[in-house]
């Protein structure tokens, strides 16, 4: 097997020196496994079973069952759980509207509970108001990299007999109080969406649990529904005779194709390889925001709480301009980038608040947008700012931090 530093002619030379460089995104060993892939060189083990075997085993959870998406991941953890119509699942007021998607598509009803004002995630004493006979299951979200408060919110669910499914998918490596992002909850579940920690070329995800009965659940819901799916490896192995026969039945389970491909996998093993370098390269981006930001009465840095390891998805905080001296969002945006910021982003408008809600000729779902308020969340959705950390250097990151550096110190700040 030659590795595409070997390939002989020049085209493929140049292709993989332009992708293989010091900056790139995939200067690991990507383009050796796509290759080895379109090559069927491989053994035994498939590219997706060898990237859940790794991830099992670095975050020390029993089952990995990657699929094609974060959203995917969430619909098979409500799957896995049994969530169905009638039955409430809480949710996080200040999130993706990706979270209530699942419930809905499940014929359940998202209940939305508000968040702590300092570290932008679910509130424990909310839930508590929020829990009805209905309840079968709580979502958490790891905010912009930062675990909510898992302890509280797990007593409370085993007090009412309930589920914790945990969203990461902005937290991979991230920890509270000494435990990995996607181990905490009854099912978790990681993105590897372009932007997020890694990637697995452009889309994909991965489901976690410690429980046997939920990783076949949903591996058979994400899996078509094959009768012969197990926890572990996918299929069972069968001897090819057994399923040659036209007296093979499939299927035992009604599922969907959420499976991660294979190509995407190979390169997910690859930027897993390297996840700790990615992870700490983010966190030194956050701490040049963090110093640009020190000492300035109208920005509020979100919280990291003692035991807890932000791995930093961006760097966010609330802008107090508009209440401290008139400056809005918007003012304070055009002149970072005027300056020659890149830019930043806001949280997403809360989701219930969504047109998908609000606008909606769908009683239940305009429903929902009327029965929900979460007075923190909708307040901090329209301060909060999100300075991206996935910088391909840390010179251009510190460049774009003194950037915000100078804009804070022309306006002042001491407000």
């Amino acid at each position: 097997m030659k590795t595409c530093s070997e390939m002989k002619t020049c085209s493929e030379i140049k292709t993989c020196s332009e992708i293989k460089t010091e900056l790139s995104k995939f200067s690991g060993q990507e383009v050796n496994y796509v290759h080895e892939f379109l090559a069927h060189t491989k053994g035994q083990k498939s590219w997706s079973q060898m990237l859940e075997e790794a991830i099992s085993e670095k975050l020390a959870v029993n089952f990995a069952i990657a699929c094609n998406s974060g959203t995917s991941a969430l619909h098979m953890a409500m799957a896995a759980i049994g969530i169905k119509k009638g039955d409430e699942v809480i949710v996080p007021g200040l999130t993706v509207v990706m979270d209530a998607y699942a419930v809905i598509h499940m014929g359940a009803t998202p209940v939305f509970a508000d968040v702590n004002p300092d570290t932008y995630t679910i509130d424990p004493l909310d839930i508590k108001r929020k829990i009805t006979k209905k309840t079968k299951a709580i979502i958490t979200v790891s905010l912009q990299g930062l675990f909510a408060d898992m302890d509280p919110i797990i007593e409370i669910a085993k007090k009412h007999k309930i589920y914790v499914v945990d969203d990461s998918a902005q937290n991979l490596m991230g920890k509270y109080k000494g435990n990995f992002a996607g181990t905490l909850g009854d099912i978790s579940i990681l993105s590897f969406e372009n932007k997020k920690h890694m990637t697995s070329g452009s889309e994909g995800g991965m489901l976690l649990t410690n429980n046997e009965k939920f990783a076949v659940n949903a591996r058979k819901f994400g899996g078509i529904g094959y009768k012969h799916m197990t926890a572990k490896a996918g299929r069972t192995s069968l001897a090819l005779s057994s399923v040659q026969d036209p007296n093979y039945e499939r299927f035992d389970t009604v599922g969907l194709n959420y499976r991660m491909p294979e190509i995407c996998a190979a390169v997910g093993l690859a930027q897993f390889e390297r996840i700790e370098e990615i992870v700490t390269k983010r966190q030194k981006v956050a701490r040049l925001f963090s110093h640009a930001v020190i000492d300035c009465n109208w920005i509020k840095p979100q919280l990291i709480p003692i035991d807890y390891l932000h791995s930093h998805y961006t760097f966010s905080f609330e802008f107090l301009g508009l209440e401290k001296f008139g400056m809005t969002w918007k003012d304070f945006y055009n002149l970072y980038t005027e300056a020659g910021g890149d830019g930043f982003y806001s949280a997403c408008v809360v989701p219930y608040l969504e047109p998908v809600f609000k606008n909606s000729n769908n009683k239940k779902l305009k429903l929902i947008s009327t029965l929900n308020h979460c007075p923190v969340a909708e307040d901090l959705q329209k301060k909060i700012m999100q300075f991206k950390t996935n910088y391909r250097s840390l010179e251009e990151a510190e460049n774009k931090a003194n950037i915000l550096k100078k804009v804070i110190d022309k306006i002042g700040r001491v407000k």
